[in-house]
């Protein structure tokens, strides 16, 4: 399949740049159909043009992106935004399960989102998630986007008591009771559910610290779900310590 793309960026520089670098990453699967620089235009271009998929800097001449997404009519596209926010910013993507390219742009960074893209078979943007960044972004984010194949699911930090994974999916467990499967390894989640509340204590899982029960002299965590959680042998030492260091 070859994705039509539109790059909605005000800079020429960064768009004839971004140009170059797909052609060269990708230029059998992408084929850009248009370049828009303000809102107005943004919106029209992809309501007319339907695109597959489009690259949206956040801050524009005479708005920002959240405005184009609030404004259209055709939504069924995949989105990457572009942006220069730090770090702060950039976890409040991860949580909001939106994808991003810092810039100024990698070429590795651009081949591994559109190739994430090419297995998606959802291509729906939902107001939920943008209306997540747009939260996230302005303090310090206390929920977390799960999009499955069902549902988008918004999760606050403190209901997740933990996660499991196996091969490319993780399971949710949380405190109603609920399991909430996402298509994505656990890794994607390890460096936003971070210590003090969460810690990753064995390859296939990462609990919830204040939903811990006990620990037993075989090496289990014994959660407030009534599950028994392995720590692997290398996690140890860390493990103890954050106890310690939170007692």
């Amino acid at each position: 399949m070859i994705y039509k793309a539109i790059i909605i960026e005000d800079e020429n520089r960064l768009r004839e740049a971004l140009s170059i670098m797909l052609e060269m990453v990708a230029g059998d699967l992408v084929q850009i159909i248009g370049y828009a620089e303000s809102v107005d235009e943004a919106k029209k271009m992809i309501d007319r043009l339907k695109p597959d998929l489009v690259f949206m800097d956040i801050m524009l001449k005479d708005g920002t992106g959240f405005e184009v997404l609030q404004q259209l009519t055709f939504h069924s596209f995949h989105l990457i935004f572009t942006t220069a926010y730090e770090q702060h910013a950039v976890n409040a993507f991860k949580y909001s399960a939106i994808d991003y390219l810092l810039k100024p742009i990698d070429p590795q960074e651009l081949k591994m989102a559109i190739d994430r893209i090419a297995v998606l078979k959802e291509r729906v943007l939902e107001n939920q998630q943008i209306n997540e960044l747009q939260t996230n972004l302005s303090k310090t984010p206390d929920r977390v986007v799960l999009p499955t194949q069902e549902a988008m699911y918004v999760v606050k930090l403190e209901q997740i008591i933990r996660c499991e994974t196996s091969g490319s999916y993780t399971t949710f467990f949380l405190v109603d009771g609920r399991k909430i499967m996402v298509s994505k390894p656990l890794k994607n989640y390890e460096d936003i559910l971070v210590p003090p509340l969460f810690f990753r204590v064995h390859q296939s899982h990462l609990i919830n610290i204040n939903a811990i029960l006990s620990y037993s002299r075989e090496g289990m965590i014994h959660m407030n779900d009534k599950s028994a959680v392995p720590v692997s042998r290398g996690k140890k030492e860390q493990f103890f310590k954050l106890m310690k260091d939170e007692l």
